[in-house]
This record gives C-alpha cells, structure tokens and sequence, in this order.
C-alpha cells in the first residue's frame, strides 16, 4: 500500500489499542473486518489441556510497553512450487498447535484462527518448566495473521505469519517483533533464551514445510537489534511475570488441593 493509505492503516490500528509507531510496523489491513475490536482487557474461557492461568483480565503489550531492547526477527521458508500461499496459510492456520515442537501446548478456538480470538499456552521453558500464558488474535486474513501478547508473557509484541508468491515458489514466514516485559525475562533471554526461541520457530516452520510436502525444509533466520535501549520505567511489568505466577500457582497447588479436602470432609 501506499503512503496515501497510512493513515487510515494507523487509525484503525490505534482503534484496537496500538500506538501509532506500533502501527507503522503492524500488518496492512485489507479491510476492517480483518482486525480485531478494541479490547480493554483479555477474557477467557477454559479450555481441556491446558492450564489457562495469567491470561484472564490481562491487557494487551506490544513493544512499546515492553521493557527490554527491542528485537525483529524473521524465519522463513521456500516451500517452491508445491503450494500456493493462500493454501498455505489455510493449512497453518487449521493446524497451528500441530505445528508446534512437542511439550508445548497452543488451545485456540475450535473454529481456528479469527481476530479477537483468545488461545491459551503452555510454554515449557526449560527444566522441566511450563510457563502458562496466551496470545490474541490481532489481525488475520487468508494470507496472513498476527498474534498480541498479554501482561506477563515472556515478550511484548506480536508475531505475524503470512505467506507470499516470489516468481514461481511460496514463501512462508514468522515475523517476530519484541522486547522482553521485564527484566528477568531480559536475562533469560540473553542466557539462551533468544536461541531457544529460535530453535521453537525453526522447528515450527520445518514441520509446516513438511506438512505442506516440502522435500527437504530449510529454514532462513534473520535477527536485528532496532532498539538497544532499555525500558527501565516498564520494570514494573515483573508484577505480571507468567513464568514466576505458573511456578508459585504449581507450588501452591497442594495446599489447595488439601483445602478443598477438609472443607468437603
């Protein structure tokens, strides 16, 4: 689009809670209907797998409410001539959680993917660790979608998967744009937890290529500092951190467990 569109492109972005310098990376809109309506805060329903913890009454974050230096990423795959992008966002999108490297859980809708909706995570974070969070649907139409982060996940940002015809061959692609919420996600991911990350898209994207009958999926990732500076005034986001929640919640699951017990007998 051009830049005669922008304004209306970062209005409606504004509309659903977006700054408009997050706007000006956010996916271009087709039309109104592929965008989310605005939403104060996250309300969720269960769903069988998965904890769903940290996600209900959370707000939205993108990168400008994060507090660690600021990270684009990109992972992309040529799966040549054996699918169109349409088709191929179709079969991710309907297969997401399939997708996804084993001991992680993604519980969308059954319906699929559609702005507004709400899926609930468990992440495994590492010794044996599941972090449980979630992530809104902010933006999707049948060639792309991208998904917000809450209060407490481990990045404030969104990730946009889309799908493009260069010549002859489709590309698939995960586009990730963050900054850690607070600082000890900050930590973690200077200790491995950038690798990590890209190990998860890596693996993701292999198993799509493969779903799509891609021979040998081979996966390019890209990653570029845009801002080194930290958000120290965002330190307060460590209130919210999912990972520390889920670990007290699992510690305190017995006495719990043991309340309810007595307050039955």
């Amino acid at each position: 689009m051009g830049d005669q569109a922008m304004p209306e492109r970062v209005a409606d972005a504004e509309q659903i809670g977006l700054s408009t310098r997050e706007a000006r990376a956010a996916v271009q809109p087709r039309d109104a209907g592929n965008w989310a309506a605005k939403v104060e805060r996250l309300a969720v329903e269960r769903r069988d797998g998965v904890r769903g913890t940290n996600v209900a009454g959370r707000r939205l974050t993108g990168p400008v409410q994060g507090f660690g230096k600021m990270w684009e990423k990109s992972y992309s795959l040529n799966a040549g001539q054996v699918t169109t992008p349409e088709d191929a966002i179709a079969t991710w999108k309907a297969h997401f959680p399939e997708f996804w490297p084993r001991g992680n859980r993604f519980a969308g809708p059954l319906a699929g993917i559609s702005p507004g909706d709400v899926a609930l995570l468990d992440l495994a974070v590492g010794g044996g660790v599941k972090l449980s969070t979630g992530v809104f649907v902010l933006y999707a139409d049948e060639d792309s979608f991208t998904l917000m982060t809450p209060q407490g996940h481990m990045f404030a940002g969104w990730i946009t998967f889309s799908a493009d015809q260069s010549g002859p061959d489709t590309f698939v692609q995960a586009h990730v744009l963050m900054r850690a919420n607070d600082p000890l996600y900050e930590a973690g991911l200077a200790l491995g937890g950038h690798r990590k990350e890209d190990l998860f898209w890596v693996q993701t994207l292999t198993a799509l290529g493969e779903r799509l009958g891609v021979a040998d999926p081979q996966v390019d990732t890209r990653t570029v500092c845009i801002d080194s500076r930290r958000q120290w005034h965002h330190a307060r986001n460590i209130w919210h951190n999912a990972a520390v929640r889920t670990m007290l919640q699992r510690l305190a699951a017995p006495f719990r467990g043991r309340q309810r017990t007595q307050s039955a007998s």
